[in-house]
């Protein structure tokens, strides 16, 4: 039996367990198949309190995944759904989702994809409801629209270009223009991450240059409540660049800096540690701070060079 068999069969094991456990709230467990739709219990009348579930997508050795979201309400903070590129490790988290605006489409990069969904004891919304496909090897797949953006292109496979732009009163923030190629060990694979479209006076922005800095809004002053700022550096094709912190004080669980680009598939960093040192893997480094509705601290500040 092969490595991929192995873990394969393990991952059937998990997913009875996960139905077994979740059939009081009827919810979570193993999907296969090469399209399907996973909607948080009850939906679209609202979740349950206490939920706690986990769904594995797996499927073929070579094949990835791409989940799109068509509908998404979660109470803000408290009600969170984590996705993993991966086993539900806290080194495959990819992203972390709450609030009510309806999220990017995302791909894995392997052939494991898991959601996990937790509600707390007070306040529901409807729910989410998302989409599945599974993708060849040969197609990057749709990244999907951006908030108050306009996506050009219909083609997704390698060697397709798609472009991004804003509506008036935005910047977009990141590359522009997105092309789809064969990336080692991952197939197909765009080579930019998808930009967004920044209010005109927000925090964050696009930083060049072989050196800089990067810090919260407002320090060494405390930060906002309900922030939201994503800073995106770019080095020369080929380089790879170096984050070091100087400080870093965060509301423990409630606020987080989100840093993609890196090997695993997001690092998040809260509390008051100061991290270790982040390489990129490619030459650009995405940071998402947002912090929540209630206390603030100092924040961060960290130095980058290529």
């Amino acid at each position: 039996m092969t490595a991929w068999k192995r873990f394969e069969a393990l991952l059937v094991v998990l997913g009875a367990g996960f139905l077994t456990a979740a059939q009081g709230q009827n919810c979570g467990g193993l999907v296969q198949g090469p399209n399907g739709t996973i909607e948080s219990p009850g939906f679209p009348h609202g979740y349950p309190n206490y939920a706690n579930c986990t769904w594995i997508i797996i499927t073929g050795e070579r094949n990835r995944i791409q989940l799109s979201f068509h509908t998404f309400a979660l109470e803000e903070d408290f009600d969170i759904l984590s996705v993993y590129d991966g086993q539900p490790q806290q080194g495959n988290l990819k992203v972390r989702l709450s609030g009510f605006q309806l999220p990017s489409s995302l791909v894995s990069t392997g052939s494991i994809l898991t959601l996990c969904f937790t509600t707390d004891f007070a306040v529901s919304a409807q729910g989410f409801k998302a989409i599945y496909e599974v993708l060849p090897s040969h197609t990057c797949g749709n990244p999907g629209e951006i908030p108050k953006g306009i996506l050009h292109g219909t083609r997704f496979n390698i060697g397709d270009k798609i472009r991004y732009s804003c509506i008036a009163g935005y910047i977009l923030e990141g590359h522009a223009v997105l092309t789809c190629f064969m990336s080692p060990g991952n197939g197909a694979s765009w080579d930019f991450p998808v930009p967004f479209c920044r209010a005109e006076g927000a925090c964050g922005g696009t930083l060049r240059g072989t050196s800089g800095i990067i810090s919260s809004p407002h320090f060494p002053s405390e930060y906002d409540n309900n922030a939201d700022c994503t800073w995106t550096i770019l080095a020369e094709p080929g380089d790879t660049i170096a984050l070091v912190f100087t400080d870093f004080q965060l509301e423990e669980g409630y606020d987080f800096l989100e840093i993609s680009g890196t090997e695993a598939p997001s690092i998040w960093l809260t509390g008051m540690n100061l991290p270790s040192p982040v390489i990129s893997s490619k030459n650009w480094l995405r940071l998402h701070f947002t912090s929540d509705s209630n206390h603030r601290r100092k924040g961060f500040n960290a130095q980058f060079q290529d």
